[in-house]
């Protein structure tokens, strides 16, 4: 990609969010909105700076409930979509169950698992993400799974094509965009679904529970200088989503010019 064709991407967004923020500092200072109502973004950086420590501790906290269950649920869920894309009556099984799951409000499931492990345990929280990834990634992946052209799979047999291979050479890179797809809208609901799990018991030392404990004090700036940290996590989050997506495609162009020479 050019230079040129980069900062078309990158300036835009650069662009519209120094304006947003340039919009929001003049509303707060032009009609002279109390803190307690609304912070300006100039105090909402003080209080980042001057508690960078703190944000950062309860970043690590809740970036790692995310990150662990990003993983477990991404695995899971993967795992779970070849069961299904293989054996069609386990989806009629369980895919009712998994919507039906994700359909309960997270602060009932976090209660249940806060009840089942100790009050200083994270483990209730990274279940919560998992269960919330899980979903995300089993619908995305055994739909590209599922859904490839049928003139594919009817090429492969005709070539007496073994169900693995027909799974390696046409299920699989056809479901590669939708796992990326998943990763991409699971990455940043992982954070979300972490530091909301806090509202609801445990450790009172993530990004949730800062931000409830700064509102009930009356310290809105500082509450939103966690809600930065927690932006950030997510963005990071996704950042890291489209690396992995890039590398995988680079891969997979490098793997065919191979096999084509």
């Amino acid at each position: 990609m050019s230079i040129i064709a980069r900062l078309r991407r990158i300036v835009p967004p650069l662009v519209f969010g120094v304006a947003f923020l340039s919009l929001w500092e003049g509303v707060v200072k032009g009609f002279d909105l109390k803190p307690y109502f609304l912070a300006a973004p100039s105090k909402i950086y003080e209080q980042f700076i001057k508690n960078f420590v703190h944000i950062w501790e309860a970043t690590s906290v809740s970036g790692t409930n995310a990150l662990v269950g990003l993983i477990a649920g991404t695995v899971f869920g993967v795992v779970m979509s070849f069961a299904l894309s293989r054996y069609r009556f386990l989806g009629e099984l369980i895919t009712p169950l998994a919507v039906a799951l994700n359909a309960i409000p997270i602060f009932v499931l976090v209660a249940v698992l806060n009840n089942m492990y100790s009050i200083t345990s994270e483990i209730p929280r990274r279940i919560m993400v998992s269960l919330v990834v899980y979903f995300i990634v089993l619908v995305n992946v055994a739909k590209g799974l599922t859904q490839v052209q049928s003139t594919h799979v009817e090429l492969m047999k005709s070539y007496a094509a073994s169900d693995f291979a027909i799974l390696r050479k046409v299920r699989v890179p056809n479901a590669r965009p939708y796992l990326f797809t998943a990763l991409k809208i699971a990455a940043p609901v992982s954070v979300i679904t972490a530091f909301v799990s806090e509202y609801f018991g445990g450790s009172q030392n993530g990004l949730g529970s800062r931000i409830t404990s700064n509102i009930a004090n009356s310290k809105n700036a500082a509450a939103w200088a966690y809600v930065l940290g927690a932006c950030l996590l997510g963005l990071t989050f996704y950042a890291v989503s489209i690396v992995l997506e890039s590398a995988a495609s680079r891969g997979g162009v490098a793997s065919k010019t191979n096999n084509n020479k």
